[in-house]
Formats: structure tokens, sequence, C-alpha cells
């Protein structure tokens, strides 16, 4: 009776991890410049393509970025890799009417999607906060390598941060 009762113990978590949504969410590349809506530096766009090979086996199924180029210029490679055409989602009411449309976005997707978020520093940390990693640290403006995963299970997320493409350089206080 014991080896059943863990057996299908086992069987409910590994089914529960196979259902859950993946996400990935990055801030947009290094910049050209600090105009209002500016295109992709020259390492902004060598790191938009380590990002799509940091995601070459993660087929997402649903890319979301802002309405300005520097997030769908990121988003670019990883798209036409995968086949996925970016979807804007627009800041109507704001960071928080974004953060909360990107978040509803991610939430109708099915349990086992796997969903690429490209932001800002500013949203970046609120959308991993709304959809349940609260360990999601602010980003510098300097920050432009950390990339979040988080595996969501219901309301619940785990998260974990890692690095990709050239290193960040932020300057010490």
């Amino acid at each position: 009776m014991k080896r059943l009762l863990l057996a299908t113990a086992l069987s409910l978590l590994t089914a529960t991890s196979a259902a859950a949504q993946t996400v990935y969410v990055v801030r947009h590349a290094e910049k050209a410049d600090a105009s209002s809506d500016p295109v992709l530096s020259a390492a902004g766009v060598e790191r938009a393509q380590a990002l799509s090979a940091a995601l070459a086996d993660a087929h997402p199924d649903l890319i979301l970025v802002s309405p300005l180029q520097r997030t769908a210029l990121t988003a670019a490679p990883t798209a036409g890799h995968h086949g996925v055409t970016p979807v804007a989602v627009p800041f109507d009411g704001g960071v928080e009417g974004q953060v909360a449309a990107t978040v509803a976005r991610v939430r109708a997707q099915p349990s086992d999607a796997v969903v690429l978020i490209v932001g800002h520093s500013n949203t970046v940390p609120l959308i991993a906060r709304a959809l349940g990693y609260a360990d999601a640290a602010d980003m510098p403006e300097c920050e432009f390598d950390r990339m979040t995963v988080l595996h969501l299970m219901g309301e619940g997320a785990h998260g974990q941060v890692s690095r990709y493409g050239a290193a960040a350089h932020c300057a010490t206080e």
C-alpha cells in the first residue's frame, strides 16, 4: 500500500512538473542612444543574437515585447529562429497597466506553454514579481545580461536568475 501511495505521489509530481509554464524574462539589449525609442547598439545586436542562441532549444510559443522597438529588436533573432511573431503589449494604463496586461497574457496560455518576455529595467522585476517570483531584484540601468527563468504552477512560481551574452559592466559605488 505504501508503494502504491508513493508511486501515485511521484506520478502527480511528475505530471505537475510537466504542466508548468516556463517563462523567460529579459531586459532589452543595449540601446544605441538615449533617445525615446532607439535601435540597438552593436553590442545590443550581439546580445540579441546571444539571447537567440541561449533559447535555441526553448521553443517559445509566445513572445511578448513592449511597443518600443528596442524590445522587438532584442526578440527578433529568437522570434525568427522559432517562427514566432512577437506581440507588443501597449503601455495602456502606464507601467502598471502594461505589467498587468503582460501577466494576463501569460496566464491565458496553456499550462505547458513557453513564453519569452522582453521588457525594460523597470518592468522586468515587476513582471517577475507579478508572476509569483517574489525574489526578483530591482534592475540597475546598466544591467543587460540578466535572464530570469520562471516555472509557473498555478499561482506559484519557482525561479532562477542566470546570465547570457557578454557580461554587463555596472560601475560600483
